[in-house]
């Protein structure tokens, strides 16, 4: 059932970043498998989903993508690995931002 749960949610997730406009440093257009697992883990921790992505940057290693969360557009990272894994989901500005 939550793989379930997790699947809807990003799939929300994705449906939403297809009417993004995507900033320089991004692939653009449609998301990337990258982009979309990382604006899925991020919606999951932020609870929050307006999730834009700002830029992604492909390794062997792993993609690293920045996001913009909520009307706010709080910056937040994450790195994507070609398994579909997340990881180092993690808010980019100040404490006292929020």
């Amino acid at each position: 059932m939550m793989n379930g749960l997790k699947i809807a949610g990003g799939l929300a997730v994705v449906l939403g970043l297809m009417g993004c406009d995507m900033p320089s440093g991004s692939t653009g257009g449609t998301p990337t498998v990258a982009e979309s697992a990382c604006a899925a883990a991020v919606a999951d921790v932020t609870q929050n989903p307006m999730i834009a992505v700002t830029s992604s940057e492909f390794s062997e290693a792993g993609t690293y993508v920045t996001l913009a969360v909520g009307e706010q557009k709080a910056p937040w990272k994450c790195i994507a690995y070609s398994d579909g894994s997340t990881d180092g989901v993690e808010f980019l500005g100040s404490e006292g931002a929020l």
